[in-house]
């Protein structure tokens, strides 16, 4: 008998949790629609109470890319909220249930707070394959809403030490239509972990060195709202503007140093080796420039392209002292010192001539020998303008400037020298 009624018991309970379990989907769906019954989505949690205290973070997936020219950074993210609606509390625990995890349709049918980012650009929400939004129901009434985003932000950049800068990019979150009276923003962990990033997130052109956070009050539309910031530290990497600009202009500026070693009546190969030089330094500036903004100012890099043009074009300028100073000083006394030797030697051999009444008459051939040493003389002097220049290279005739010899440790060591101050100048402590 006993062990009759313990079986009749055994079937009973198996029965009723067959029975809860099968009406449980549908309890659920009676107690959601119970709870929105009287529910008005129009009206903030607490209305009329105190404000309603919104809690946040933000997980950075990915940042990037920065752009210079519209000022604006990038960056794919989940943005999570939390906050309490007492009127979505509910008792569910003949279920064992304390967390609902719920459709996004939902929000639909509940306020949720409208908040925005103060500097935001073109941002979206992802979407494939369905809205990347997820909702979250406690039985308390605490709610938690994250979605998945790529913001595009403005950034007000100060690019004076460009490509040695560090950039503090701020991201503002805020209530669109509700005062500090009615919504109060705060993070959620504190300012110190109010943003977390994934350990691979990595940008090709900044390293992030810290992020700052705080939590402040701004007067806006009228009223004054709660605001959270948050800035993004960043430093730029120099690499890629060492390999694109210094090097190629630091390579420019030596190559113009090679006229100093080139002979100075080897006029048209300087010119052609400065211009060459000229050309491509004004190249590398107008396409440095194309990815800057139009500022106002001049940057790091600007100062170091204009310093090696610079001294590019001081090459040019020193060839032309030299050619100047070599004229005035041999060529002009020359031309007039083979002028009157050339007149010397003409009027010696009409005089020989006319005097002797021929070199082959007595004495002839002694003023003839004379006169052909004295030609001679004149075909080895150094100094004959009409002499071949290409002659006088091969057999080492041709004198070296002193503006040249200076020239070739002047120009380096200034160019060290400016090079030393620039980098202790702009390189970042």
């Amino acid at each position: 008998m006993e062990s009759l009624l313990t079986i009749s018991i055994l079937i009973l309970k198996v029965a009723a949790s067959s029975a809860w379990n099968y009406g449980g989907g549908m309890n659920m769906t009676t107690l959601l629609d119970s709870l929105l019954d009287d529910y008005d989505r129009r009206l903030r949690p607490g209305f009329g109470g105190p404000p309603l205290v919104v809690k946040t973070d933000i997980l950075v997936r990915s940042m990037g890319p920065m752009s210079e020219k519209d000022m604006i950074y990038s960056m794919d993210c989940y943005f999570r909220q939390f906050w309490q609606d007492a009127r979505l509390a509910f008792n569910a625990t003949m279920q064992g249930i304390s967390e609902l995890s719920l459709s996004s349709r939902m929000l639909e049918r509940i306020w949720y707070p409208d908040t925005f980012f103060l500097n935001g650009g073109r941002s979206y929400l992802h979407s494939i394959t369905s809205p990347n939004k997820f909702f979250r129901l406690q039985s308390d009434g605490n709610i938690y809403f994250s979605q998945r985003l790529t913001i595009k932000a403005h950034c007000r950049m100060d690019l004076e030490s460009f490509p040695m800068d560090t950039q503090k990019c701020p991201l503002r979150v805020g209530s669109f239509g509700y005062s500090h009276d009615d919504v109060i923003y705060i993070w959620r962990y504190g300012n110190k972990e109010a943003i977390s990033i994934y350990p691979d997130v990595t940008m090709s052109q900044f390293d992030i060195i810290g992020l700052p956070a705080n939590n402040a009050s701004k007067y806006l539309k009228g009223a004054v709202h709660s605001i959270l910031t948050v800035f993004f530290h960043m430093r730029r990497h120099t690499g890629y503007f060492l390999i694109q600009v210094y090097v190629p202009c630091c390579l420019l500026v030596v190559l113009s140093w090679v006229s100093f070693w080139i002979n100075r009546e080897a006029t048209s190969d300087r010119i052609a080796l400065g211009t060459t030089t000229i050309l491509t330094m004004t190249f590398l500036a107008l396409e440095n420039r194309d990815d800057l903004p139009h500022v106002a100012y001049y940057t790091a890099l600007d100062i170091y392209v204009v310093m090696c043009f610079l001294f590019v074009m001081a090459s040019i300028v020193q060839f032309a002292a030299v050619h100047y100073f070599t004229k005035y000083s041999t060529d002009d006394r020359e031309m007039m010192s083979d002028d009157s030797e050339g007149e010397l030697e003409e009027s010696y051999l009409t005089t020989s001539t006319t005097a002797g009444g021929g070199i082959f008459t007595e004495g002839g051939c002694n003023r003839c020998l004379q006169c052909l040493t004295k030609w001679g003389k004149c075909i080895l002097d150094k100094r004959n303008r009409k002499f071949n220049k290409h002659v006088r290279n091969a057999l080492g005739l041709n004198s070296v400037s002193k503006i040249d010899k200076v020239s070739r440790f002047l120009f380096p060591a200034a160019f060290i020298a400016i090079n030393i101050f620039y980098w202790v100048t702009y390189l970042p402590s």
